[in-house]
């Protein structure tokens, strides 16, 4: 199985040891024809604005939106901002895929970082949650399945093929959601008939 990486900016190298820790193959992606070798992709945290020109500037907005159409992503942090459909206090969105609508830096800045043990449900009962000038999701539509809340607060939701989460999981050596993205993309390549 390999599972991508868009290396345009934030913890690439820590996401692909993640992958590698699933026993799946990384595959960093720069490029949109890359995007065909791949089963799933990974969208890492970072600034969701420069990693939104820079996808504007390698064309790759298009290729994004029709890989997340029919292929699991999994977006961390800013990652979960590309795929939102919604971003409050924005007129657009970027790839715009998940039925959410998101906050950026909603749980404060840099100095505001923290962790907590969180249970996701059919991941974890204790997953430990690095947040770090992290998103939250404001809402969900029909459809989105909501996996974990602090406060309150959704902090990872899961519709269909498409996975989001506020936190940084590539950050511990806790691999429980990985390989809940790992057993997601086996389940698409079974409906799209191939073999694994």
């Amino acid at each position: 199985m390999k599972i991508g990486v868009l290396a345009l900016q934030g913890a690439v190298a820590e996401h692909a040891a993640a992958i590698k820790a699933v026993d799946a193959q990384p595959v960093i992606i720069k490029h949109a024809e890359e995007l065909a070798e791949i089963d799933g992709l990974l969208l890492p945290g970072g600034e969701s604005t420069a990693m939104r020109k820079l996808i504007d500037f390698l064309d790759l907005l298009e290729p994004l939106q029709k890989f997340a159409a029919v292929k699991p992503v999994f977006g961390t942090c800013a990652g979960l901002i590309l795929l939102a459909k919604q971003i409050e206090g924005q007129d657009d969105a970027h790839i715009g895929a998940m039925n959410i609508s998101v906050s950026r830096n909603s749980f404060g800045r840099q100095v505001d970082s923290f962790e907590a043990s969180l249970p996701i449900e059919n991941v974890a009962a204790d997953f430990p949650a690095v947040f770090i000038r992290a998103p939250k999701i404001e809402a969900v539509s029909e459809g989105v399945k909501v996996l974990a809340k602090i406060n309150g607060e959704i902090v990872c939701a899961q519709e269909g093929h498409l996975l989001g989460c506020s936190f940084h999981p590539e950050l511990t050596t806790d691999v429980r959601l990985m390989e809940h993205f790992k057993q997601m993309i086996a389940t698409s390549l079974l409906e799209r008939n191939i073999s694994v």
